[in-house]
């Protein structure tokens, strides 16, 4: 039996020794501890895969199977920040509930057989409002964020050791038998430390003391924190950190950050950051020494509400990530890092038993880093039996251009560029970063608009396979422009608008009167200009009205307006409708962002000179009039004087919507297609799904071709050039009844709703590629195991009961293209289409073996040849029956 079986038995009984220690309380109470090579689990060193998931991102019915396909996927660890300004939105009343219920979320974590990592900051930027902190910090008097200021201490210190005590409470710490296995306190402060000058320096080191005395029993971390005290685990967040060291010897190397994607404003392109490179970097970075490992994120998920951060943040908080913001796998980005997860899982006895790899250089370009001597670490099991020689290598090639043929251990492997191939036994290659076996799935949107002329709210809201019509019945409700409120005020001087709405709303409407004589319209005739409205800085949108109409819209993060007015003689209602889009989440001093305008506000090119309106008298209205009676709740709406919607509203601004509709059939994620709409927010059954905007990205900066090859950077691989950045949101399936439900749009510049698709699903596989790693459970691998009898393997699969309806494309040989858009080369197996159909059609998943004898004869000889299929999958009750396993 070779060492790779005895690796791979060894690793079955600790899956099935954490599947009993789960239904007992979670698992038997453990101590964590580290040194300079690992995270020590119960006395043993471990290689750990951490998937970061953000609790309210989701909804509670979401988090089961979010956890549960990380774990598939390959993870040990589910990675979380905690969210202050979500659980103490009002200071000393917490929530603890719903989205926010986190004690539920960490006992399924543990129920599941896996591990936590608790960053509770309490500072998480996160691309959510506020970085986390709750808005109410700022009315503290004499406060200063994150530095060495006696108010936010004894704040922050405060709500650590709340959610410290509750975690031990509920005993979920690792020494009680939960899951949580690290915390983290602060982030990322390192970035911005400088700006705080020595009271910085201070911080961190007061930061770190009161951590640790809050006796949590586990290692605490800070990530990008350089000069973390020797108590605290310092680690690094960033695209790549095969080249981080910790800062004292005795720390193990932790990655707490790989950015699987990026985040998004609108009006930007959307990123995407290519499997294989992601896959390229945690190898290197187990080559190198590390031995834990994040994804951030592996499901980024939702901002519902108004819980994305700024400037000018969308809902969709999707990230790239491996599962999307649906929680439906990405692939072959999940596939392919399950793949990588399984090979470095392969070679963790290896990896814990040294302290470091042994280097070798095979070439200009490439090297290898060999884990291997018959030795064990001292005081640590390296394995059950607790001997045996070990090896393990990681060949990497660093080349962006060219492929390499290198000699190692006497054997020849060829290493695509930017790659990293492992083997685990130091023979035989398990795996590539380069080479993705992992099937494609497309989430394909369609557009199926009823032929009704003019202007009509009557849509689709679908899911990913089957259209179901909204009722026609719109009506709407206009918001009123001016004073509705009796909570008014009128003060000389323009405020800060954070100062004034508390974040209790987006909106905050400035009002003010402007007396316009019969010399100035004289004035304005005879020389045909008009007068213009400056704010010297204005953060993040601001809707200029004249007596109730709209005269322009300017949006940009503390940007100028300069805005033409029209005024007629007499006394001139001017309103600025200032409105925040998320509010600041990043950088030193960030709590003094503030919103609104800044500097001075004047009106131009009067008879007599300009009007300083800047302290003048005006009038502040926080949040609209249908926020205020709560008209997206289902019990407030019914009795206000909703009117029927007709054809002739067309592109009215500030307009409130609803309608009810019946949920669409089956179980599969649901979203709004909001692509005839401007800007606004919406309502299902009293739900926020977020903030909608139709903004477009720019035209051009889109990398069609996306290569891999080389370090990623923000400029590379983007998308949806042209397009509005966010068009479709999700709508939570739990938030959902049969029918009957409420759905309330606020519309402030004109528009409609909405539509979505099937769901396609695509492969393309080699047979240059590697077996699937199941395979090395089932084989007995010897020095002949170069493996004629394991051969590459394409796997389909459709998720949520859905089968695969149909085989669009299937091409043995030498395919053009990419996912929807593939051709036959010049060598193509006759047999292709009917082989795959064969074994695919009507079955939720298949598998097909990649090779001449699979598909006939050979097609054509000394070329390798590759798999490429498209296949269309469908609920299997429309498909006609039951589904085959």
């Amino acid at each position: 039996m070779s060492l790779i079986r005895i690796m791979l038995l060894q690793l079955l009984a600790l899956a099935s020794a954490t599947a009993i220690l789960v239904e007992a309380n979670y698992f038997k109470p453990f101590n964590v501890s580290y040194d300079h090579r690992a995270i020590i689990i119960d006395g043993r060193r471990r290689m750990l895969i951490s998937a970061e998931i953000h609790y309210p991102r989701a909804t509670p019915e979401m988090w089961p199977d979010l956890i549960y396909k990380s774990k598939e996927g390959g993870a040990d660890v589910i990675q979380t920040y905690i969210f202050w300004n979500g659980h103490e939105p009002v200071k000393g009343q917490y929530n603890f509930e719903g989205r926010y219920d986190i004690i539920k979320f960490v006992k399924l974590i543990g129920s599941s057989g896996l591990y936590l990592h608790l960053r509770i900051g309490p500072y998480v930027c996160a691309e959510w409002n506020f970085g986390g902190f709750p808005v109410w910090l700022r009315d503290i008097p004499g406060i200063e964020f994150r530095t060495d200021n006696k108010p936010f201490k004894e704040e922050m210190e405060r709500f650590v050791k709340k959610i410290v005590d509750m975690m031990r409470e509920e005993m979920l710490f690792s020494w009680q038998g939960g899951p949580i296995i690290m915390l983290q306190i602060e982030n990322e402060y390192g970035n911005v430390e400088g700006s705080y000058g020595q009271r910085g320096k201070e911080y961190v080191n007061w930061a770190a003391a009161m951590a640790l005395g809050l006796d949590a029993g586990v290692p605490w971390v800070m990530c990008r924190q350089s000069d973390a005290p020797d108590v605290i685990i310092n680690s690094c967040n960033g695209f790549y950190c095969d080249g981080f060291k910790p800062n004292s010897y005795g720390k193990p190397a932790l990655w707490t950050e790989n950015w699987t994607g990026w985040f998004t404003a609108w009006g930007g392109r959307v990123l995407h950051r290519p499997v294989e490179d992601i896959a390229f970097a945690v190898a290197r970075f187990f080559q190198h020494g590390g031995s834990f490992h994040n994804y951030y994120m592996y499901f980024g998920g939702t901002n519902f509400g108004r819980t994305s951060g700024g400037p000018l943040y969308t809902t969709s908080y999707d990230y790239d990530a491996p599962i999307d913001e649906y929680g439906l796998l990405s692939q072959p980005k999940w596939g392919h890092l399950k793949d990588l997860h399984a090979a470095v899982k392969l070679c963790e006895p290896a990896l814990v038993a040294f302290d470091s790899p042994q280097y070798i250089m095979l070439g200009a370009n490439q090297e290898a880093h060999v884990y291997s001597q018959n030795a064990q670490a001292e005081g640590i099991n390296v394995n059950q039996s607790g001997t045996g020689s070990l090896c393990a290598a990681f060949l990497a090639n660093t080349d962006e251009y060219k492929a390499a043929s290198v000699t190692f251990m006497g054997q020849t492997y060829n290493l695509p560029p930017w790659s990293v191939s492992i083997l685990p036994d130091c023979r035989t290659t398990v795996f590539n970063s380069a080479k993705v076996g992992a099937q494609t799935s497309i989430k394909a949107i369609k557009l199926d608009l009823p032929p009704v002329p003019g202007f009509c709210l009557s849509r689709r809201l679908v899911n990913r396979n089957e259209g179901l019509y909204m009722s026609k019945n719109w009506r709407s409700l206009k918001e009123p422009i001016g004073v509705w409120s009796e909570n008014i005020f009128t003060v000389p001087g323009i405020l800060e608008h954070l100062n004034v709405t508390k974040d209790v709303s987006d909106y905050l409407s400035y009002i003010t009167r402007i007396d316009i004589s019969d010399e100035d319209i004289l004035f304005w005739e005879e020389n045909k200009v008009v007068p213009v409205l400056t704010i010297d800085s204005m953060r993040d949108l601001v809707h200029i009205f004249v007596n109730g109409q709209l005269t322009g819209t300017v949006a940009g993060h503390w940007v100028k307006v300069v805005q033409p007015v029209h005024f007629t003689e007499g006394y001139n209602d001017l309103i600025l409708l200032s409105e925040i889009v998320g509010l600041q989440n990043y950088n030193a001093f960030f709590e003094r962002d503030g919103a609104g305008f800044r500097g001075q506000v004047k009106l131009s090119g009067f008879k007599n000179g300009d009007i300083d309106l800047t302290k003048s008298f005006w009038t502040y209205q926080v949040g609209l009039k249908g926020e205020y009676l709560k008209i997206f709740d289902e019990h407030e709406n019914r009795d206000l004087e909703w009117t029927d919607l007709t054809p002739d509203a067309v592109q009215s601004t500030f307009t409130w919507y609803k309608t009810y509709f019946d949920a669409p059939a089956g179980e599969d994620p649901v979203s709004l297609d909001m692509g005839s709409m401007g800007k606004g927010q919406a309502w299902i059954n009293g739900h926020s799904i977020g903030r909608f905007w139709l903004r477009v990205a720019p035209k051009d900066g889109c990398d069609i071709s996306c290569n891999y090859r080389g370090q990623y950077h923000l400029n590379r691989c983007a998308t949806n050039c042209g397009e509005p950045t966010q068009r479709w949101y999700h709508v939570p399936r739990s938030w959902l009844k049969e029918s009957d439900n409420l759905l309330v749009i606020f519309e402030e510049i004109g528009g409609n709703p909405f539509e979505i698709s099937i769901r396609t699903v695509c492969a393309q596989v080699s047979e240059s590629s590697y077996p699937p790693l199941e395979r090395w459970f089932q084989q007995d691998f010897n020095e002949q195991s170069a493996s004629t009898d394991m051969m590459p393997v394409m796997q389909l699969e459709c998720e949520n009961g859905q089968v695969i309806s149909s085989i669009s494309f299937a091409s043995y040989g030498t395919p053009k293209g990419s996912c929807q858009n593939f051709s036959r080369g010049s060598c193509h197996a006759p047999k292709s289409l009917s082989v795959v159909s064969k074994a695919c059609q009507g079955r939720k998943s298949c598998s097909i073996g990649i090779s001449n004898s699979v598909f006939g004869d050979d097609p054509c000889p000394s070329v390798v040849k590759t798999l490429a299929v498209e296949a269309t999958c469908v609920p299997s009750s429309k498909y006609g029956y039951s589904a085959m396993k």
